[in-house]
């Protein structure tokens, strides 16, 4: 049986292709489009989608700012709105002092409560 082979990285893909490369379900890249107006990807007979390299790309950093990052669906919607002009340049990772604003109340809570519960675990450690 002859090997798969893999698409340039030129080469469109499908909702199917970019969601299996990005190990997402199709219906979380519909719904990425419907949040970041940048996402745009050709629409054809079927209402088909089709991602261009430069949708695969922009597709590759919502998924590494949301899923590794910790940024919000908010966050990073103003990034990309910020940073429209600057297509090339790496997003930073948002800073700890930034991160309580992102948050909903009781998450920040919890994270704080965590905090003091290392803090302690770690200066009972040292003694």
């Amino acid at each position: 049986m002859p090997e798969a082979r893999s698409k340039s990285d030129q080469a469109f893909r499908t909702i199917g292709e970019l969601a299996a490369d990005l190990g997402v379900p199709q219906h979380i890249l519909r719904y990425w489009e419907s949040r970041f107006p940048q996402l745009k990807p050709l629409q054809r007979a079927g209402n088909r989608r089709y991602y261009r390299p430069a949708d695969v790309v922009l597709a590759q950093r919502i998924h590494r700012l949301l899923n590794e990052d910790g940024y919000t669906i908010r966050g990073v919607q103003q990034l990309l709105a910020g940073r429209a002009a600057e297509e090339d340049t790496q997003l930073p990772a948002p800073s700890f002092e930034s991160l309580p604003a992102m948050l909903h109340p009781a998450a920040r809570d919890e994270l704080r409560r965590i905090r003091g519960a290392l803090a302690r675990a770690l200066a009972d450690a040292e003694a």
